[in-house]
């Protein structure tokens, strides 16, 4: 009997063993899933929390985020609720819903024409919404899957993700029609627009690498590949310093690409699952938000990476935007407590 029971003791221990080693990874996620707040996290990170904003549309996710800084507002993509937010950032208050842009991901405030890019995945469309009167204005071919935008003020023309399209569609600004598309050959992350070097660049998700889209000829002009990203997705442009952060979804990774020496310059561990990320040129301060909560924050020297840390912020803190004037930091979070709240930072 003394024998079973050690015996049995021991394939419990075992079995415990095996499963905390296979969750560990994994912990955040399953807080995540589980919509487990640890609690005041946000020192750890040099941020502190300013306030939680109710906001409308249920308990539903969030995706991309864009600021209009002359006007001074943040959109944020409700895609759950199939609408926009527009926040007021002088007012700290929520100024108008706009709706009807089903399953919406990417959003992109153009100063220039006016209007609000917003792509509506569930209509396989881009939405242009008119800045003053936060109105749909109309509605151009998405492709099969639209997601991250880019505006090229040269050519007055918007750039499109088509995530599942395998490609960029090509968005005339003056006529709101489709006029093109490159062929990336497979899945694409996100789509930025790089003010000095005149490019657009692409995440050819697919093929562990960077597009760069030369948008006058509209065709990729070079590829930059991203050795140790597995399934790069979110990234920021600093065009200045001509350097690329990308996250690497696949396997919680950040890297850093020298657009000029077209390679990877260093890399560091982030969240499981990381998505989007946010820039602030004043401060130097990168943050990567990742789909299971976690966030990481760096204070970047040129190309040069330094962690200020990481942690488990909130469930879902997968979408971050930072204003550049104030340095306040802003994260959609879809269930605190059975609502969605716009969660406010600002930096210690």
């Amino acid at each position: 009997m003394k024998v079973r029971r050690v015996v049995s003791i021991t394939a419990v221990l075992v079995l415990l063993i095996a499963i905390i080693a296979v969750v560990f990874p994994y912990r955040y996620v399953v807080l995540s899933k589980l919509n487990v707040n640890l609690g005041e996290n946000e020192s750890a990170i040099g941020l502190r929390k300013v306030a939680d904003i109710p906001l409308q549309g249920g308990a539903t996710r969030f995706d991309y985020q864009s600021i209009d800084p002359q006007r001074g507002l943040l959109f944020i993509a409700h895609l759950g609720a199939g609408q926009v937010v527009v926040f007021d950032l002088k007012q700290q208050q929520v100024a108008a819903y706009i709706p009807e842009v089903a399953s919406v991901h990417g959003v992109l405030a153009v100063s220039e024409t006016g209007r609000l890019y917003a792509a509506a995945t569930g209509t396989r469309q881009v939405a242009v919404i008119d800045l003053q009167t936060l109105h749909i204005v109309a509605r151009a071919d998405g492709g099969e899957y639209p997601d991250g935008l880019a505006y090229v003020p040269e050519n007055q023309q918007v750039f499109v993700s088509d995530e599942s399209g395998g490609g960029d569609i090509v968005i005339d600004t003056h006529s709101n029609q489709r006029i093109g598309r490159i062929d990336l050959g497979g899945e694409v992350g996100n789509t930025e627009y790089d003010a000095i070097g005149h490019q657009v660049i692409a995440a050819a998700q697919g093929h562990n690498q960077l597009a760069l889209i030369d948008p006058q000829r509209e065709r990729v002009a070079a590829t930059i590949d991203l050795p140790g990203c597995d399934g790069p997705h979110g990234f920021t442009v600093d065009s200045p310093s001509r350097t690329v952060f990308v996250s690497c979804e696949g396997n919680a990774k950040l890297v850093v690409v020298d657009l000029n020496a077209k390679r990877v310059i260093a890399s560091d561990r982030v969240g499981d699952s990381p998505d989007v990320l946010a820039f602030d040129p004043g401060l130097r301060r990168l943050y990567v938000a990742a789909e299971s909560g976690v966030v990481a924050v760096f204070q970047t020297r040129g190309s040069t990476l330094q962690k200020i840390g990481q942690t488990y912020l909130a469930p879902n803190a997968h979408t971050i935007a930072v204003d550049s004037q104030t340095h306040r930091v802003y994260v959609p979070l879809e269930n605190i407590d059975g609502r969605p709240v716009l969660r406010i930072y600002e930096p210690q």
